[in-house]
Parts: structure tokens; C-alpha cells; sequence
């Protein structure tokens, strides 16, 4: 069986990626990572604030003159937080050496400027793709949407203009025009995109008067609009598309294969199960791919995402056959 993948011009072992998060922190979950057969790993994001306030410490102790002053040392912040960004680009290289297999780096940010230049630290490093997760919610009305977009293209810009290592852009549904912001960002360089980005839901809780702030763990509930836009968007880039959210069974991985996707990526559940689920997964790809007759990713890949020129089921066709459907079984009943 040949479960041989491409992404961003990189030739995996497999489809089955590590995406961003606690189970890549650190050399030795990335090395079980690997041993459990992952065909490439997102280290956990380095963020655009870290990265400012490591710069910030750096000028302070220029100021106060470190060679000369031992006690400058004391004016240093948190090193929890300061020093992250030269320990981000250790645990590359040991990443890299530890995985055998490509190691991404992660750059969260939202802003463009000097930050973006530590996208050349971590290709220097030895990640062999960055992977931009722009996090930003526009949450000031006078903003256009128009300038909210073009935040994500300067960021990428930026970022684009200093490595020469592919670039991937993991993105949130929430654009008036999907398909136009994904051409834009295609003519940008974006090399690959993500789908989908899971924004943090802040909440009310009425029992504690609080506003409750959290990250909750994806569900395969969540998979049908990354999977949907995946197999709108086959065949119409050029670059390669990574699935994201909701993968918790070998099921899910082949659903988001038909739709289109080049690799499917996974936090939650190896986070739920531990790095060995991602055996798991593979061994139950396997094992349906043997079911249905197919010996390789190429023979199926993209399947079910509609053609040019045909009705698109995951548009308003299929909306309007659902809706026919749902209709006749309720006057039924």
C-alpha cells in the first residue's frame, strides 16, 4: 500500500500530519511523534508578542550597558516568556534531528513588521517549511473589510520576502469572499493553505458573572467546513491544501482525502489519545483503502470534489436537494 504524500513540495511517508500544539513542544514528543509514524510534524507557534518582548529586553540591556553591569541582568522580565524565541529555534534543531521526518515551524502573529524577520531564524534552523497563522478578529466596526484582508497579504509579504522555504498560511473561514481572499493570497506566495484556523469563542458565564476564555478540543462535527471549502478549492490553486480540524478517526482522514486535501493534520486527537492514535490511524487508512481497491493516495485523492463546469454539491444545489429532502421526511411523519 502506498501512502507516499506531497505537501508544499515536500515528499512525506504519508498524509497524517502533527499540526501545531502541546504534542510537538518538545524533542521527545516529536521523536514518539515519529516513531508512531506521522509524515510530518508543525512545531507550536511562536508568537509575534513573544517575539517583540524578547527585542525589547535586548534594547533595554544594550541601554544599561550589560557588558559592564552584571546587575543588569535583574532587569530582564519573565524568562518564561523572553527567552522563548531563542528556545523555539533549539528545539528546532532538535526536533529536526530527533523526527527523520519534516519538521514545520509556526509563526502566529497579526501585525506585519520586525517580527516577521525571525521567519529567516527558524530556516536557518532547519524547519523546512514555515507554517503563518495569522490570528486577528477585526473587531473594531470602522474596519473594512477590504483592510482587514490585506493585514493577512503584508503579513505573508513579509514574512515571504525572507526565506526561500515554502510558506503555508493557516487561515480562518471568516472572510466575505473565501475564494477571492485564497486567490490573493496565492498570487502573495503562500505556497499551501491550512483549513481551517479554530479562533478561541470567548463566552459569558452567567453563574460566575465572568468572561470565560478558553480553547476546547476539535470534534468531527466541525470537519464538514474545512472539508466542503477543500473540495471547492481542488483543482482551482496551484498549491497544496492541508486539512485541519475535527480528525479524530482513519474515517475522517479518508473523508478529507476525497474532498481533495494533500495532508490531513491533527491535534485533538493524539492529544485525547495519545501519539501512539497516530498508528491507529494510519493502520485504519490502511486498512480502507485495501477495503475499497485503492493502492495509492493519487487514485483517490480528490474524488468526491466537484468538476469545473458541474453543479457543486457543496453549493447551493446541495443545499437546495437537502433542504428537498429534509422536507419530503418531515411531511412523512
Amino acid at each position: 500500500m502506498n501512502l507516499a504524500a506531497s505537501y508544499l513540495g515536500l515528499d512525506l511517508p504519508n498524509p497524517l500530519v502533527a499540526s501545531a500544539g502541546p504534542m510537538t513542544q518538545t524533542a521527545d514528543r516529536v521523536k514518539r511523534l515519529a516513531e508512531a509514524g506521522v509524515g510530518a510534524i508543525v512545531l507550536p507557534s511562536l508568537f509575534e508578542e513573544q517575539i517583540r518582548a524578547e527585542a525589547d529586553r535586548d534594547e533595554r540591556l544594550a541601554e544599561v550597558g550589560i557588558d559592564s553591569f552584571g546587575e543588569a541582568t535583574s532587569y530582564l522580565p519573565d524568562p518564561g516568556v523572553s527567552l522563548w524565541p531563542r528556545q523555539y529555534l533549539s528545539l528546532i534543531e532538535r526536533a529536526v534531528a530527533a523526527a527523520g521526518v519534516p519538521v514545520i515551524a509556526s509563526l502566529n502573529g497579526s501585525t506585519a513588521g520586525g517580527w516577521t524577520d525571525y521567519a529567516r531564524a527558524m530556516q536557518d534552523a532547519g524547519a523546512a517549511a514555515i507554517e503563518l497563522n495569522i490570528y486577528y478578529l477585526p473587531g473594531d466596526p470602522v474596519i473594512s473589510s477590504r483592510d482587514a484582508e490585506q493585514r493577512y497579504i503584508e503579513v505573508l509579504t513579509a514574512v515571504r520576502s525572507v526565506v526561500s522555504v515554502p510558506v503555508a498560511v493557516k487561515l480562518t473561514p471568516y472572510f466575505s469572499s473565501f475564494g477571492d481572499m485564497v486567490l490573493r493570497l496565492e498570487q502573495a506566495g503562500a505556497d499551501g493553505l491550512v483549513l481551517f484556523n479554530r479562533f478561541m469563542q470567548t463566552d459569558i458565564d452567567p453563574a460566575t458573572l465572568t468572561i470565560s476564555t478558553g480553547l476546547t478540543l476539535s470534534s468531527p462535527a466541525e470537519a464538514t467546513l474545512p472539508r466542503s471549502w477543500i473540495a471547492r478549492l481542488r483543482g482551482r490553486v496551484r498549491g497544496s491544501l492541508a486539512a485541519s480540524t475535527g480528525v479524530e478517526t482513519a474515517d475522517d482522514v479518508a473523508a478529507y482525502l476525497l474532498a481533495g486535501a494533500d495532508v490531513v493534520m491533527t491535534t485533538s486527537a493524539l492529544l485525547r489519545h495519545g501519539p501512539g492514535h497516530a498508528t491507529a490511524l494510519l493502520d485504519g487508512l490502511t486498512a480502507w483503502m485495501r477495503g475499497k481497491g485503492f493502492g495509492s493516495l493519487a487514485e483517490f485523492r480528490g474524488m468526491l470534489a466537484p468538476g469545473v463546469g458541474t453543479q457543486d454539491p457543496y453549493g447551493r444545489p446541495g443545499y437546495l436537494s437537502a433542504v428537498e429532502r429534509a422536507t419530503q421526511a418531515y411531511a412523512r411523519r
